[in-house]
Protein backbone atom coordinates (compact mmCIF):
# COMPACT_ATOMS: atom_id res chain seq x y z
CA UNK A 1 0.00 0.00 0.00
CA UNK A 2 1.29 3.54 -0.56
CA UNK A 3 1.12 5.50 2.07
CA UNK A 4 1.51 8.81 -0.38
CA UNK A 5 -2.23 8.62 -1.33
CA UNK A 6 -3.90 5.94 0.87
CA UNK A 7 -6.85 4.33 0.18
CA UNK A 8 -8.96 4.17 3.73
CA UNK A 9 -12.23 2.12 3.98
CA UNK A 10 -14.41 3.82 6.63
CA UNK A 11 -16.26 1.58 9.23
CA UNK A 12 -18.62 3.27 11.74
CA UNK A 13 -19.43 2.26 14.99
CA UNK A 14 -23.34 1.43 15.29
CA UNK A 15 -23.86 4.36 17.99
CA UNK A 16 -21.80 6.92 16.18
CA UNK A 17 -24.44 6.07 12.93
CA UNK A 18 -27.10 6.01 15.17
CA UNK A 19 -26.58 8.49 17.44
CA UNK A 20 -24.07 11.31 16.29
CA UNK A 21 -22.96 11.10 12.67
CA UNK A 22 -21.05 14.13 12.68
CA UNK A 23 -18.00 12.03 14.43
CA UNK A 24 -18.57 10.12 11.03
CA UNK A 25 -18.37 12.82 8.49
CA UNK A 26 -15.88 15.04 11.09
CA UNK A 27 -13.46 11.93 10.38
CA UNK A 28 -14.06 11.36 6.67
CA UNK A 29 -12.88 15.32 6.49
CA UNK A 30 -10.05 14.82 8.55
CA UNK A 31 -9.06 11.55 6.41
CA UNK A 32 -9.43 13.96 3.36
CA UNK A 33 -7.59 16.74 4.71
CA UNK A 34 -4.47 14.53 4.73
CA UNK A 35 -4.43 13.06 1.51
CA UNK A 36 -6.77 10.07 2.20
CA UNK A 37 -8.93 8.56 -0.62
CA UNK A 38 -11.77 7.58 1.48
CA UNK A 39 -14.35 5.21 0.50
CA UNK A 40 -17.88 3.95 2.43
CA UNK A 41 -19.58 0.67 2.22
CA UNK A 42 -22.76 1.78 2.51
CA UNK A 43 -24.02 -1.93 3.63
CA UNK A 44 -21.62 -2.40 6.70
CA UNK A 45 -23.15 -2.71 10.22
CA UNK A 46 -21.56 -4.08 13.32
CA UNK A 47 -18.31 -5.55 14.54
CA UNK A 48 -20.25 -7.98 16.41
CA UNK A 49 -19.33 -6.59 20.15
CA UNK A 50 -22.58 -6.51 21.40
CA UNK A 51 -23.11 -10.06 20.71
CA UNK A 52 -19.94 -11.36 21.61
CA UNK A 53 -19.42 -9.70 25.00
CA UNK A 54 -23.17 -10.76 26.08
CA UNK A 55 -21.82 -14.18 25.41
CA UNK A 56 -23.64 -15.05 21.83
CA UNK A 57 -20.79 -16.24 19.61
CA UNK A 58 -22.18 -18.05 17.50
CA UNK A 59 -23.98 -14.76 15.94
CA UNK A 60 -21.14 -12.58 16.28
CA UNK A 61 -19.13 -14.81 14.01
CA UNK A 62 -22.00 -14.37 11.64
CA UNK A 63 -21.68 -10.29 11.70
CA UNK A 64 -17.48 -10.79 12.08
CA UNK A 65 -17.50 -12.85 8.48
CA UNK A 66 -19.51 -9.94 7.00
CA UNK A 67 -17.44 -7.43 8.07
CA UNK A 68 -14.63 -9.45 6.83
CA UNK A 69 -15.89 -10.26 3.39
CA UNK A 70 -17.09 -5.80 3.09
CA UNK A 71 -13.32 -5.51 4.09
CA UNK A 72 -11.50 -7.73 2.25
CA UNK A 73 -9.30 -5.03 -0.21
CA UNK A 74 -5.49 -5.98 0.64
CA UNK A 75 -4.96 -2.63 -0.67
CA UNK A 76 -7.07 -0.59 1.91
CA UNK A 77 -6.74 0.56 5.42
CA UNK A 78 -9.82 0.10 7.68
CA UNK A 79 -10.33 3.16 9.83
CA UNK A 80 -12.60 3.79 12.70
CA UNK A 81 -13.59 6.58 15.15
CA UNK A 82 -13.19 3.92 17.79
CA UNK A 83 -10.87 2.13 19.78
CA UNK A 84 -13.81 -0.15 20.60
CA UNK A 85 -14.65 -1.82 17.65
CA UNK A 86 -11.54 -1.60 16.00
CA UNK A 87 -10.00 -3.56 19.76
CA UNK A 88 -12.91 -6.01 18.73
CA UNK A 89 -11.71 -6.13 15.55
CA UNK A 90 -7.94 -6.95 16.18
CA UNK A 91 -8.74 -9.31 18.98
CA UNK A 92 -11.69 -11.32 19.18
CA UNK A 93 -12.09 -12.73 15.86
CA UNK A 94 -9.73 -15.48 17.02
CA UNK A 95 -12.15 -17.03 19.65
CA UNK A 96 -14.99 -16.92 16.93
CA UNK A 97 -14.06 -17.82 13.57
CA UNK A 98 -14.04 -21.36 12.28
CA UNK A 99 -14.12 -21.13 8.54
CA UNK A 100 -10.29 -21.78 7.60
CA UNK A 101 -10.87 -19.27 4.38
CA UNK A 102 -12.50 -16.61 6.80
CA UNK A 103 -9.59 -16.50 9.01
CA UNK A 104 -7.14 -16.12 6.38
CA UNK A 105 -9.18 -13.10 5.22
CA UNK A 106 -9.02 -11.78 8.46
CA UNK A 107 -5.37 -12.13 9.25
CA UNK A 108 -5.41 -9.42 6.42
CA UNK A 109 -7.61 -7.40 7.67
CA UNK A 110 -6.20 -7.61 11.53
CA UNK A 111 -3.11 -5.85 9.85
CA UNK A 112 -4.98 -3.18 7.75
CA UNK A 113 -7.79 -1.76 10.59
CA UNK A 114 -6.55 0.90 12.96
CA UNK A 115 -8.59 3.66 15.04
CA UNK A 116 -8.14 7.16 13.91
CA UNK A 117 -5.63 8.74 15.73
CA UNK A 118 -3.34 5.90 15.60
CA UNK A 119 -3.10 5.69 12.08
CA UNK A 120 -2.58 9.61 11.16
CA UNK A 121 0.38 9.37 13.84
CA UNK A 122 1.45 5.68 13.75
CA UNK A 123 0.81 5.00 9.95
CA UNK A 124 0.96 8.03 8.45
CA UNK A 125 3.56 9.82 10.60
CA UNK A 126 1.02 12.77 10.88
CA UNK A 127 1.80 14.55 14.15
CA UNK A 128 -0.08 17.72 13.49
CA UNK A 129 -3.25 19.16 11.35
CA UNK A 130 -3.41 22.61 9.33
CA UNK A 131 -5.65 25.11 9.71
CA UNK A 132 -7.37 23.21 12.96
CA UNK A 133 -8.03 25.75 15.88
CA UNK A 134 -9.77 24.91 19.29
CA UNK A 135 -9.13 27.99 21.94
CA UNK A 136 -10.27 25.77 24.96
CA UNK A 137 -8.94 23.61 27.68
CA UNK A 138 -9.75 19.80 27.53
CA UNK A 139 -8.99 16.91 29.78
CA UNK A 140 -8.33 13.78 28.01
CA UNK A 141 -10.41 10.07 28.89
CA UNK A 142 -8.43 7.02 27.51
CA UNK A 143 -10.83 4.53 27.00
CA UNK A 144 -10.10 1.15 28.48
CA UNK A 145 -10.14 -0.24 24.60
CA UNK A 146 -8.06 2.25 23.71
CA UNK A 147 -5.27 1.62 26.37
CA UNK A 148 -6.17 -2.13 27.11
CA UNK A 149 -6.65 -3.50 23.84
CA UNK A 150 -4.98 -1.31 21.11
CA UNK A 151 -2.19 0.28 23.30
CA UNK A 152 -3.19 3.67 22.06
CA UNK A 153 -1.89 6.78 24.65
CA UNK A 154 0.70 8.90 22.75
CA UNK A 155 -1.17 9.55 20.00
CA UNK A 156 -4.46 11.21 20.15
CA UNK A 157 -2.49 13.42 22.86
CA UNK A 158 0.30 14.59 20.08
CA UNK A 159 -2.31 15.32 17.79
CA UNK A 160 -4.47 17.37 20.47
CA UNK A 161 -1.16 19.24 22.03
CA UNK A 162 -0.25 20.44 18.18
CA UNK A 163 -3.76 22.27 17.94
CA UNK A 164 -4.10 25.61 18.24
CA UNK A 165 -5.14 27.44 21.28
CA UNK A 166 -5.89 24.04 22.65
CA UNK A 167 -4.63 22.99 26.33
CA UNK A 168 -4.36 19.75 27.75
CA UNK A 169 -4.93 19.24 31.70
CA UNK A 170 -4.50 15.29 32.37
CA UNK A 171 -6.87 14.50 35.23
CA UNK A 172 -6.10 12.22 38.16
CA UNK A 173 -7.04 8.34 37.79
CA UNK A 174 -6.35 8.53 33.82
CA UNK A 175 -6.74 4.46 33.34
CA UNK A 176 -9.45 4.33 35.16
CA UNK A 177 -12.51 2.85 33.81
CA UNK A 178 -15.39 5.51 33.33
CA UNK A 179 -18.19 2.28 33.74
CA UNK A 180 -19.82 1.64 30.36
CA UNK A 181 -18.11 -1.31 29.39
CA UNK A 182 -21.06 -1.95 26.65
CA UNK A 183 -23.65 -4.55 28.31
CA UNK A 184 -21.95 -3.84 32.07
CA UNK A 185 -23.72 -0.71 32.86
CA UNK A 186 -27.29 -2.33 31.78
CA UNK A 187 -26.40 -5.65 33.82
CA UNK A 188 -24.43 -3.78 36.81
CA UNK A 189 -26.33 0.44 36.58
CA UNK A 190 -25.01 1.19 39.73
CA UNK A 191 -21.19 0.03 39.76
CA UNK A 192 -21.95 1.79 36.21
CA UNK A 193 -23.24 5.21 37.74
CA UNK A 194 -20.49 5.24 40.65
CA UNK A 195 -17.73 4.41 38.38
CA UNK A 196 -18.74 7.63 35.76
CA UNK A 197 -19.85 9.86 39.15
CA UNK A 198 -15.73 9.28 40.25
CA UNK A 199 -14.69 9.64 36.61
CA UNK A 200 -16.39 13.38 36.07
CA UNK A 201 -14.96 14.16 39.69
CA UNK A 202 -11.44 13.85 38.33
CA UNK A 203 -12.36 15.78 35.33
CA UNK A 204 -14.28 18.22 37.29
CA UNK A 205 -11.44 19.07 39.31
CA UNK A 206 -9.24 19.78 36.29
CA UNK A 207 -11.21 22.95 35.86
CA UNK A 208 -11.94 22.21 32.05
CA UNK A 209 -14.64 22.66 29.59
CA UNK A 210 -14.49 19.71 27.53
CA UNK A 211 -13.84 15.91 28.08
CA UNK A 212 -12.38 14.29 24.58
CA UNK A 213 -11.99 11.09 23.60
CA UNK A 214 -11.45 8.67 20.76
CA UNK A 215 -14.44 6.31 22.24
CA UNK A 216 -17.70 7.55 22.01
CA UNK A 217 -19.29 5.67 24.09
CA UNK A 218 -17.10 6.07 27.08
CA UNK A 219 -18.55 10.19 25.62
CA UNK A 220 -22.11 9.24 25.51
CA UNK A 221 -21.96 7.21 29.03
CA UNK A 222 -20.27 9.67 31.05
CA UNK A 223 -22.59 12.43 29.12
CA UNK A 224 -26.04 11.00 30.17
CA UNK A 225 -24.67 10.72 33.89
CA UNK A 226 -23.64 14.78 33.53
CA UNK A 227 -26.53 15.62 32.35
CA UNK A 228 -28.95 14.15 34.91
CA UNK A 229 -26.74 15.48 37.43
CA UNK A 230 -26.55 18.87 36.30
CA UNK A 231 -22.31 18.50 35.95
CA UNK A 232 -21.65 21.47 33.60
CA UNK A 233 -19.14 19.56 31.56
CA UNK A 234 -19.23 19.70 27.57
CA UNK A 235 -18.14 16.04 25.57
CA UNK A 236 -16.42 15.86 21.97
CA UNK A 237 -14.68 12.58 20.41
CA UNK A 238 -11.51 13.58 19.14
CA UNK A 239 -12.47 14.20 15.56
CA UNK A 240 -15.13 16.78 16.17
CA UNK A 241 -12.05 18.83 17.09
CA UNK A 242 -9.30 17.29 14.88
CA UNK A 243 -12.55 18.80 11.95
CA UNK A 244 -12.24 22.45 13.31
CA UNK A 245 -11.18 24.71 11.38
CA UNK A 246 -9.58 28.00 12.32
Amino acid sequence: MSKSSPVVDLFIPCFIDQIRPKIAWDTIKVLKSVGCRVRYKAKQTCCGQPAYNAGFWKEACSVAEKLIDEFDDENAYVVAPSASCIGMIRNAYTDILKSEEKLEKYYSLQKRAFELSEFLVDVLGIEQLENVCFPHRITYHDSCSALRECYISDAPRKLLQSIKGLEIVEMSGIETCCGFGGTFAVKFPAISAAMAEQKLQNASQTTTEYVVSTDFSCLMHLESYAKKNNISLNFLHIAEILANDC
